[in-house]
Protein backbone atom coordinates (compact mmCIF):
# COMPACT_ATOMS: atom_id res chain seq x y z
CA UNK A 1 0.00 0.00 0.00
CA UNK A 2 2.99 2.37 0.93
CA UNK A 3 4.53 1.38 -2.59
CA UNK A 4 0.98 2.16 -4.52
CA UNK A 5 0.90 5.52 -2.57
CA UNK A 6 4.27 6.50 -3.27
CA UNK A 7 3.76 5.86 -6.69
CA UNK A 8 0.63 7.58 -7.02
CA UNK A 9 2.50 10.68 -5.53
CA UNK A 10 5.20 10.43 -7.67
CA UNK A 11 2.69 10.42 -10.58
CA UNK A 12 1.51 13.24 -9.54
CA UNK A 13 4.34 15.71 -8.67
CA UNK A 14 5.54 14.35 -12.48
CA UNK A 15 2.03 15.45 -14.08
CA UNK A 16 2.31 18.70 -11.94
CA UNK A 17 5.79 19.66 -13.18
CA UNK A 18 4.30 18.71 -16.63
CA UNK A 19 1.70 21.00 -16.31
CA UNK A 20 3.75 23.93 -14.89
CA UNK A 21 6.16 23.41 -17.61
CA UNK A 22 3.60 23.35 -20.35
CA UNK A 23 2.00 26.46 -18.92
CA UNK A 24 5.12 28.06 -19.26
CA UNK A 25 5.68 27.23 -22.31
CA UNK A 26 2.72 28.49 -23.91
CA UNK A 27 2.70 31.21 -21.47
CA UNK A 28 3.06 34.16 -24.66
CA UNK A 29 5.98 36.61 -24.42
CA UNK A 30 5.40 39.90 -22.99
CA UNK A 31 6.23 42.74 -25.48
CA UNK A 32 6.84 46.62 -24.54
CA UNK A 33 7.99 48.56 -26.99
CA UNK A 34 5.99 46.97 -30.02
CA UNK A 35 2.40 46.37 -31.23
CA UNK A 36 1.66 43.92 -33.67
CA UNK A 37 -1.73 43.91 -35.41
CA UNK A 38 -3.14 41.17 -36.78
CA UNK A 39 -5.51 41.06 -40.03
CA UNK A 40 -7.72 38.24 -40.86
CA UNK A 41 -9.34 37.68 -44.70
CA UNK A 42 -11.83 35.03 -43.59
CA UNK A 43 -12.28 33.95 -47.53
CA UNK A 44 -8.59 33.12 -48.13
CA UNK A 45 -7.56 32.36 -44.39
CA UNK A 46 -4.95 34.93 -44.41
CA UNK A 47 -2.96 36.30 -41.87
CA UNK A 48 -0.98 40.21 -42.28
CA UNK A 49 0.15 41.71 -40.07
CA UNK A 50 0.81 45.77 -39.27
CA UNK A 51 4.59 46.41 -36.52
CA UNK A 52 4.66 49.43 -35.38
CA UNK A 53 7.02 51.41 -33.15
CA UNK A 54 6.18 55.26 -32.34
CA UNK A 55 5.18 56.13 -35.88
CA UNK A 56 7.01 53.44 -37.83
CA UNK A 57 4.97 50.91 -39.04
CA UNK A 58 6.34 47.79 -41.42
CA UNK A 59 3.76 45.67 -43.00
CA UNK A 60 4.22 41.70 -43.19
CA UNK A 61 2.53 39.90 -45.99
CA UNK A 62 -0.40 42.01 -46.96
CA UNK A 63 -3.15 41.35 -48.83
CA UNK A 64 -4.46 42.77 -52.18
CA UNK A 65 -6.25 45.47 -50.76
CA UNK A 66 -4.16 48.11 -49.07
CA UNK A 67 -6.44 50.39 -47.69
CA UNK A 68 -7.12 48.44 -44.26
CA UNK A 69 -3.72 48.91 -43.62
CA UNK A 70 -3.72 52.56 -44.66
CA UNK A 71 -6.81 53.18 -42.40
CA UNK A 72 -4.76 51.55 -39.20
CA UNK A 73 -1.48 53.36 -39.71
CA UNK A 74 -3.45 56.35 -39.78
CA UNK A 75 -5.86 55.44 -36.74
CA UNK A 76 -2.06 54.95 -35.01
CA UNK A 77 -1.05 58.33 -36.09
CA UNK A 78 2.49 55.71 -38.21
CA UNK A 79 3.89 55.88 -41.61
CA UNK A 80 4.36 52.98 -43.40
CA UNK A 81 7.92 52.77 -44.13
CA UNK A 82 8.37 48.84 -45.04
CA UNK A 83 6.45 46.12 -46.55
CA UNK A 84 8.13 42.63 -45.96
CA UNK A 85 6.94 39.61 -47.96
CA UNK A 86 8.03 36.26 -46.47
CA UNK A 87 7.61 34.39 -49.91
CA UNK A 88 6.02 34.87 -53.06
CA UNK A 89 2.26 34.01 -52.00
CA UNK A 90 0.42 30.98 -54.59
CA UNK A 91 -3.32 31.83 -52.74
CA UNK A 92 -3.62 35.69 -53.02
CA UNK A 93 -2.31 38.50 -54.37
CA UNK A 94 -0.35 41.28 -52.44
CA UNK A 95 -0.38 44.55 -52.19
CA UNK A 96 3.19 45.35 -51.81
CA UNK A 97 4.40 46.94 -54.90
CA UNK A 98 1.34 49.18 -54.40
CA UNK A 99 2.09 50.29 -51.51
CA UNK A 100 5.34 51.01 -52.46
CA UNK A 101 4.46 53.29 -54.71
CA UNK A 102 1.59 55.21 -52.79
CA UNK A 103 3.93 55.63 -49.37
CA UNK A 104 7.19 55.51 -50.89
CA UNK A 105 7.41 52.48 -48.32
CA UNK A 106 10.75 50.45 -48.81
CA UNK A 107 9.83 46.27 -50.26
CA UNK A 108 11.75 43.68 -48.30
CA UNK A 109 11.73 40.04 -49.96
CA UNK A 110 14.75 37.73 -50.49
CA UNK A 111 17.25 38.34 -52.85
CA UNK A 112 16.31 34.16 -53.79
CA UNK A 113 12.56 35.26 -54.58
CA UNK A 114 14.64 37.28 -58.26
CA UNK A 115 12.12 40.08 -58.17
CA UNK A 116 12.44 42.92 -60.86
CA UNK A 117 10.75 45.94 -58.86
CA UNK A 118 12.30 48.26 -56.33
CA UNK A 119 13.34 46.45 -53.31
CA UNK A 120 15.95 45.41 -50.83
CA UNK A 121 16.70 42.15 -50.12
CA UNK A 122 16.25 40.82 -46.37
CA UNK A 123 18.03 37.35 -45.87
CA UNK A 124 19.46 35.56 -43.20
CA UNK A 125 21.35 37.67 -40.66
CA UNK A 126 20.20 40.90 -42.20
CA UNK A 127 18.17 43.11 -39.64
CA UNK A 128 15.84 45.95 -40.05
CA UNK A 129 15.72 48.57 -36.81
CA UNK A 130 12.72 50.45 -35.13
CA UNK A 131 13.15 52.78 -32.32
CA UNK A 132 12.91 51.60 -28.68
CA UNK A 133 15.84 48.55 -28.94
CA UNK A 134 13.09 46.99 -31.26
CA UNK A 135 14.56 44.85 -34.35
CA UNK A 136 13.29 42.73 -37.10
CA UNK A 137 15.37 39.45 -38.14
CA UNK A 138 15.48 37.64 -41.37
CA UNK A 139 16.24 34.03 -40.91
CA UNK A 140 16.17 31.55 -43.82
CA UNK A 141 13.25 29.46 -43.75
CA UNK A 142 12.54 27.17 -47.06
CA UNK A 143 10.48 24.62 -47.02
CA UNK A 144 7.13 25.18 -48.32
CA UNK A 145 8.91 27.86 -50.50
CA UNK A 146 12.57 27.51 -51.19
CA UNK A 147 12.86 30.94 -51.16
CA UNK A 148 11.23 31.54 -47.82
CA UNK A 149 11.79 33.51 -45.05
CA UNK A 150 10.84 34.40 -41.03
CA UNK A 151 10.74 37.26 -39.58
CA UNK A 152 11.56 37.24 -35.89
CA UNK A 153 10.70 40.71 -33.67
CA UNK A 154 13.49 41.07 -30.78
CA UNK A 155 12.71 43.68 -28.46
CA UNK A 156 15.53 44.96 -26.03
CA UNK A 157 17.74 42.39 -27.04
CA UNK A 158 15.21 39.09 -26.42
CA UNK A 159 12.95 37.30 -28.97
CA UNK A 160 9.30 37.99 -28.36
CA UNK A 161 7.62 36.59 -31.67
CA UNK A 162 7.58 35.18 -35.41
CA UNK A 163 6.20 36.10 -38.21
CA UNK A 164 6.45 32.29 -39.71
CA UNK A 165 4.98 33.03 -43.19
CA UNK A 166 4.11 29.63 -44.27
CA UNK A 167 6.72 27.64 -43.05
CA UNK A 168 4.98 27.00 -39.46
CA UNK A 169 0.78 27.15 -38.98
CA UNK A 170 -0.49 26.68 -36.07
CA UNK A 171 -0.69 22.68 -35.73
CA UNK A 172 0.97 22.30 -39.02
CA UNK A 173 3.45 23.42 -41.70
CA UNK A 174 3.42 24.17 -45.28
CA UNK A 175 2.73 22.37 -48.18
CA UNK A 176 5.81 21.80 -49.71
CA UNK A 177 4.42 20.65 -53.21
CA UNK A 178 3.57 24.35 -54.67
CA UNK A 179 7.06 25.38 -56.12
CA UNK A 180 7.57 22.46 -59.03
CA UNK A 181 7.06 24.60 -61.66
CA UNK A 182 6.78 28.44 -61.00
CA UNK A 183 8.77 31.01 -59.40
CA UNK A 184 12.64 32.30 -59.80
CA UNK A 185 13.85 28.81 -58.24
CA UNK A 186 11.77 25.45 -58.51
CA UNK A 187 12.24 22.78 -56.05
CA UNK A 188 10.77 19.34 -56.07
CA UNK A 189 8.40 18.39 -53.45
CA UNK A 190 10.92 16.11 -51.27
CA UNK A 191 13.73 18.12 -51.72
CA UNK A 192 11.23 21.12 -50.36
CA UNK A 193 10.22 18.19 -47.13
CA UNK A 194 13.17 17.73 -46.32
CA UNK A 195 14.32 21.61 -46.10
CA UNK A 196 11.47 21.95 -43.79
CA UNK A 197 12.43 19.70 -41.63
CA UNK A 198 15.51 21.43 -40.66
CA UNK A 199 14.02 25.17 -41.56
CA UNK A 200 11.55 23.98 -37.79
CA UNK A 201 14.05 21.75 -36.58
CA UNK A 202 17.38 23.94 -36.65
CA UNK A 203 15.72 27.80 -37.07
CA UNK A 204 11.90 27.98 -35.51
CA UNK A 205 11.90 25.38 -32.48
CA UNK A 206 15.45 26.50 -31.40
CA UNK A 207 13.83 29.86 -30.49
CA UNK A 208 12.57 30.35 -26.95
CA UNK A 209 9.16 28.41 -26.06
CA UNK A 210 7.72 31.57 -25.31
CA UNK A 211 8.29 33.74 -28.26
CA UNK A 212 4.82 34.27 -30.06
CA UNK A 213 4.37 32.45 -33.36
CA UNK A 214 2.41 34.49 -36.02
CA UNK A 215 1.10 32.42 -39.24
CA UNK A 216 0.42 33.99 -42.60
CA UNK A 217 -2.94 31.15 -42.70
CA UNK A 218 -5.53 29.86 -40.62
CA UNK A 219 -7.42 27.05 -40.72
CA UNK A 220 -9.00 26.92 -43.97
CA UNK A 221 -6.38 27.62 -46.34
CA UNK A 222 -4.50 24.69 -48.98
CA UNK A 223 -0.93 25.89 -48.04
CA UNK A 224 -1.51 23.18 -45.46
CA UNK A 225 -3.73 20.34 -44.50
CA UNK A 226 -4.23 20.32 -40.68
CA UNK A 227 -3.86 24.40 -39.84
CA UNK A 228 -5.37 24.69 -35.95
CA UNK A 229 -8.40 27.76 -36.12
CA UNK A 230 -5.91 29.21 -33.64
CA UNK A 231 -4.77 32.42 -35.08
CA UNK A 232 -1.76 32.66 -33.05
CA UNK A 233 0.53 30.50 -30.35
CA UNK A 234 4.15 29.95 -29.02
CA UNK A 235 7.13 27.98 -29.97
CA UNK A 236 6.51 26.16 -26.74
CA UNK A 237 2.98 25.14 -27.31
CA UNK A 238 4.01 24.27 -31.03
CA UNK A 239 6.79 21.82 -29.98
CA UNK A 240 4.12 19.82 -28.11
CA UNK A 241 1.34 19.81 -30.02
CA UNK A 242 2.19 20.20 -33.56
CA UNK A 243 2.08 16.80 -35.13
CA UNK A 244 5.17 17.89 -37.57
CA UNK A 245 7.05 19.21 -34.83
CA UNK A 246 7.32 16.02 -32.58
CA UNK A 247 10.36 14.03 -33.24
CA UNK A 248 11.11 11.42 -36.10
CA UNK A 249 13.96 10.68 -38.64
CA UNK A 250 14.54 13.44 -41.65
CA UNK A 251 12.65 10.10 -43.88
CA UNK A 252 9.57 10.02 -41.54
CA UNK A 253 9.09 13.58 -41.49
CA UNK A 254 9.14 13.25 -45.52
CA UNK A 255 6.69 10.77 -45.62
CA UNK A 256 4.53 12.25 -43.01
CA UNK A 257 4.36 15.47 -44.83
CA UNK A 258 4.05 14.61 -48.43
CA UNK A 259 1.04 12.17 -47.14
CA UNK A 260 -2.80 13.42 -48.24
CA UNK A 261 -1.68 17.04 -48.71
CA UNK A 262 -4.88 18.53 -50.40
CA UNK A 263 -5.36 19.11 -54.42
CA UNK A 264 -3.44 22.34 -55.55
CA UNK A 265 -5.77 25.25 -57.24
CA UNK A 266 -5.28 25.99 -60.57
CA UNK A 267 -4.45 30.01 -59.58
CA UNK A 268 -1.71 28.98 -57.36
CA UNK A 269 1.09 29.05 -59.89
CA UNK A 270 -0.36 32.33 -61.25
CA UNK A 271 -0.58 34.30 -57.92
CA UNK A 272 3.35 33.09 -57.34
CA UNK A 273 4.10 34.80 -60.54
CA UNK A 274 1.79 38.02 -59.90
CA UNK A 275 3.51 38.45 -56.91
CA UNK A 276 7.28 38.43 -57.90
CA UNK A 277 6.43 41.16 -60.93
CA UNK A 278 3.51 43.13 -58.54
CA UNK A 279 -0.08 43.27 -59.26
CA UNK A 280 -1.97 46.14 -60.78
CA UNK A 281 -3.64 48.90 -58.20
CA UNK A 282 -6.55 47.42 -56.28
CA UNK A 283 -8.93 49.84 -57.07
CA UNK A 284 -7.96 50.84 -60.45
CA UNK A 285 -8.14 47.49 -61.77
CA UNK A 286 -11.41 47.01 -59.98
CA UNK A 287 -13.01 49.86 -61.96
CA UNK A 288 -11.50 48.65 -65.29
CA UNK A 289 -13.68 45.38 -65.36
CA UNK A 290 -16.62 45.88 -67.62
CA UNK A 291 -19.89 46.63 -66.37
CA UNK A 292 -22.31 45.06 -68.72
CA UNK A 293 -26.46 45.88 -68.64
CA UNK A 294 -28.91 43.54 -67.13
CA UNK A 295 -29.55 40.71 -68.09
CA UNK A 296 -26.85 41.17 -71.02
CA UNK A 297 -27.26 38.56 -73.70
CA UNK A 298 -24.14 36.58 -73.83
CA UNK A 299 -21.90 35.09 -77.12
CA UNK A 300 -22.39 31.22 -77.39
CA UNK A 301 -20.38 28.96 -74.98
CA UNK A 302 -19.49 32.41 -72.88
CA UNK A 303 -17.72 30.61 -69.65
CA UNK A 304 -20.31 32.14 -66.83
CA UNK A 305 -19.44 32.23 -63.46
CA UNK A 306 -23.02 33.09 -61.42
CA UNK A 307 -22.59 34.16 -57.87
CA UNK A 308 -26.17 34.29 -56.63
CA UNK A 309 -27.77 31.94 -53.86
CA UNK A 310 -28.01 27.95 -55.43
CA UNK A 311 -32.17 28.10 -55.84
CA UNK A 312 -31.98 31.24 -57.60
CA UNK A 313 -29.29 30.30 -59.95
CA UNK A 314 -31.81 26.62 -60.51
CA UNK A 315 -35.21 28.55 -60.96
CA UNK A 316 -33.79 30.51 -63.91
CA UNK A 317 -30.10 31.25 -65.19
CA UNK A 318 -27.96 31.48 -68.18
CA UNK A 319 -27.25 28.14 -70.03
CA UNK A 320 -24.04 27.09 -69.36
CA UNK A 321 -23.25 29.08 -65.87
CA UNK A 322 -21.38 27.33 -62.98
CA UNK A 323 -22.92 28.15 -60.10
CA UNK A 324 -19.98 29.42 -57.58
CA UNK A 325 -22.32 31.28 -54.51
CA UNK A 326 -21.08 34.00 -52.96
CA UNK A 327 -19.65 32.69 -49.93
CA UNK A 328 -16.65 32.58 -48.06
CA UNK A 329 -14.96 30.11 -50.62
CA UNK A 330 -16.14 32.15 -53.38
CA UNK A 331 -12.73 33.40 -54.93
CA UNK A 332 -11.22 30.12 -53.57
CA UNK A 333 -13.41 27.99 -55.67
CA UNK A 334 -13.35 30.38 -58.92
CA UNK A 335 -9.03 29.94 -59.19
CA UNK A 336 -9.86 26.60 -58.41
CA UNK A 337 -12.57 25.53 -61.10
CA UNK A 338 -11.19 28.32 -63.67
CA UNK A 339 -7.45 28.18 -65.13
CA UNK A 340 -5.65 31.72 -65.26
CA UNK A 341 -6.31 33.77 -68.62
CA UNK A 342 -9.97 31.92 -68.98
CA UNK A 343 -12.25 34.72 -70.05
CA UNK A 344 -15.18 34.39 -67.92
CA UNK A 345 -18.15 36.69 -67.39
CA UNK A 346 -19.76 37.09 -63.54
CA UNK A 347 -23.08 37.29 -62.85
CA UNK A 348 -24.70 38.90 -59.57
CA UNK A 349 -28.27 39.01 -57.93
CA UNK A 350 -28.03 42.69 -57.24
CA UNK A 351 -25.47 45.78 -57.79
CA UNK A 352 -23.78 45.42 -54.08
CA UNK A 353 -23.38 41.67 -54.69
CA UNK A 354 -21.35 42.22 -57.91
CA UNK A 355 -19.19 44.67 -56.70
CA UNK A 356 -18.43 42.49 -54.06
CA UNK A 357 -17.58 39.44 -55.99
CA UNK A 358 -15.24 41.69 -58.13
CA UNK A 359 -13.57 42.42 -55.06
CA UNK A 360 -12.86 38.52 -54.05
CA UNK A 361 -12.14 37.81 -57.79
CA UNK A 362 -9.31 40.37 -57.43
CA UNK A 363 -8.20 39.33 -54.31
CA UNK A 364 -6.34 36.27 -56.38
CA UNK A 365 -5.66 38.65 -59.41
CA UNK A 366 -8.87 37.21 -62.03
CA UNK A 367 -10.45 40.33 -61.96
CA UNK A 368 -8.45 40.94 -64.97
CA UNK A 369 -9.50 38.01 -66.91
CA UNK A 370 -13.35 39.22 -66.42
CA UNK A 371 -14.86 39.59 -70.05
CA UNK A 372 -18.16 41.76 -68.43
CA UNK A 373 -19.96 42.02 -65.25
CA UNK A 374 -24.12 42.56 -64.63
CA UNK A 375 -27.21 41.35 -62.53
CA UNK A 376 -29.43 38.64 -63.59
CA UNK A 377 -32.96 38.14 -62.76
CA UNK A 378 -34.49 37.03 -65.82
CA UNK A 379 -37.53 34.33 -65.08
CA UNK A 380 -37.00 32.51 -68.07
CA UNK A 381 -33.77 31.14 -67.84
CA UNK A 382 -33.07 27.48 -67.74
CA UNK A 383 -33.63 25.99 -64.73
CA UNK A 384 -32.29 22.65 -62.90
CA UNK A 385 -34.65 20.07 -60.89
CA UNK A 386 -34.75 20.46 -57.42
CA UNK A 387 -34.26 17.66 -54.45
CA UNK A 388 -36.66 16.14 -52.93
CA UNK A 389 -35.87 14.52 -49.64
CA UNK A 390 -38.60 12.49 -49.13
CA UNK A 391 -38.40 10.85 -52.45
CA UNK A 392 -34.85 10.37 -52.18
CA UNK A 393 -35.28 8.69 -48.32
CA UNK A 394 -38.68 6.45 -49.78
CA UNK A 395 -35.70 4.62 -52.35
CA UNK A 396 -32.08 6.15 -52.63
CA UNK A 397 -31.21 3.27 -55.04
CA UNK A 398 -33.05 4.72 -57.83
CA UNK A 399 -30.55 7.83 -57.76
CA UNK A 400 -27.03 8.00 -58.26
CA UNK A 401 -25.46 9.68 -55.61
CA UNK A 402 -22.22 11.56 -56.00
CA UNK A 403 -19.91 12.70 -53.49
CA UNK A 404 -17.89 15.87 -54.70
CA UNK A 405 -15.96 16.03 -51.26
CA UNK A 406 -12.20 15.94 -51.91
CA UNK A 407 -10.53 12.43 -51.68
CA UNK A 408 -9.29 12.83 -47.69
CA UNK A 409 -13.08 13.81 -46.29
CA UNK A 410 -14.21 10.61 -47.82
CA UNK A 411 -11.25 8.59 -46.05
CA UNK A 412 -12.82 9.85 -42.93
CA UNK A 413 -16.05 8.38 -43.98
CA UNK A 414 -18.64 8.06 -46.51
CA UNK A 415 -22.30 9.24 -45.77
CA UNK A 416 -23.56 6.93 -48.61
CA UNK A 417 -21.80 3.36 -48.90
CA UNK A 418 -22.71 3.57 -53.21
CA UNK A 419 -21.67 6.92 -53.79
CA UNK A 420 -19.79 7.72 -56.61
CA UNK A 421 -16.57 10.04 -55.42
CA UNK A 422 -15.35 12.80 -58.08
CA UNK A 423 -13.56 15.48 -56.25
CA UNK A 424 -15.08 18.78 -57.35
CA UNK A 425 -11.76 20.14 -58.46
CA UNK A 426 -11.90 17.11 -61.05
CA UNK A 427 -15.74 17.50 -62.11
CA UNK A 428 -15.35 19.44 -65.41
CA UNK A 429 -13.13 16.56 -66.77
CA UNK A 430 -14.46 13.91 -64.95
CA UNK A 431 -18.05 14.11 -65.37
CA UNK A 432 -18.69 11.65 -68.17
CA UNK A 433 -17.75 9.10 -65.65
CA UNK A 434 -20.86 9.29 -64.10
CA UNK A 435 -24.17 7.05 -65.07
CA UNK A 436 -26.58 8.44 -66.59
CA UNK A 437 -29.57 5.57 -66.23
CA UNK A 438 -30.57 7.26 -63.25
CA UNK A 439 -31.28 11.01 -62.02
CA UNK A 440 -28.08 12.12 -60.43
CA UNK A 441 -27.95 13.57 -56.51
CA UNK A 442 -24.71 15.51 -55.87
CA UNK A 443 -23.69 16.33 -52.25
CA UNK A 444 -20.56 17.43 -50.79
CA UNK A 445 -20.02 18.50 -47.32
CA UNK A 446 -22.11 21.26 -45.99
CA UNK A 447 -23.97 22.21 -49.26
CA UNK A 448 -21.80 25.08 -50.34
CA UNK A 449 -19.57 23.09 -52.78
CA UNK A 450 -22.62 20.80 -54.39
CA UNK A 451 -24.14 24.23 -56.08
CA UNK A 452 -20.97 24.57 -58.17
CA UNK A 453 -20.67 20.84 -58.53
CA UNK A 454 -24.38 19.97 -59.28
CA UNK A 455 -24.26 22.67 -61.96
CA UNK A 456 -21.11 21.46 -63.54
CA UNK A 457 -22.27 18.21 -63.96
CA UNK A 458 -26.10 19.50 -65.85
CA UNK A 459 -23.70 21.24 -67.90
CA UNK A 460 -22.01 18.57 -69.10
CA UNK A 461 -24.76 15.86 -69.02
CA UNK A 462 -27.85 18.27 -70.61
CA UNK A 463 -30.42 15.17 -70.82
CA UNK A 464 -29.79 13.88 -67.11
CA UNK A 465 -31.93 15.14 -63.98
CA UNK A 466 -29.14 16.78 -61.58
CA UNK A 467 -30.32 17.29 -57.94
CA UNK A 468 -28.04 19.52 -55.76
CA UNK A 469 -28.38 17.92 -52.29
CA UNK A 470 -27.32 21.18 -50.67
CA UNK A 471 -27.95 21.58 -47.27
CA UNK A 472 -29.99 18.73 -47.24
CA UNK A 473 -26.55 17.03 -46.77
CA UNK A 474 -26.41 17.42 -42.80
CA UNK A 475 -29.44 15.65 -41.94
CA UNK A 476 -27.32 12.15 -43.25
CA UNK A 477 -23.96 12.90 -41.56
Amino acid sequence: MRYLFTTLFLVFVSFTNLMAQFDQMIKPAKMEQVTIKQFEDDGLAHFSYAVHVDDQMYLVDPGRDPQPYYDYAKSVNANIVGVINTHPHADFVSSHLEIHQATGATIFVSKLVGVRYPHQTFDEGEVITLPRGVRLKAIHTPGHSPDGISIVVEENGKDVAVFTGDTLFIGDVGRPDLRESVGNIMAQREELARMMYYSTREKLMVLDDDVIVYPAHGAGSLCGKAISAEKSSTIGQEKLTNYALQEMSEEEFVELLLADQPFIPKYFPFNVDVNRVGALPYQASKEAVRRLERNQHLPLNAVVIDGRKQDVFKSSHVAGAINIMNGAKFETWLGSLLAPYTSYYLIAESQESLEELISKAAKIGYETFIAGAFVYDEKDGSQMAIFEKDAFDANPDLFTIVDIRNAGEVAQGKVFDKAINIPLPELMQRAGEIPTDKPIVVHCGTGYRSAAGSSIIQNALINSKVLDMSAFILDYK
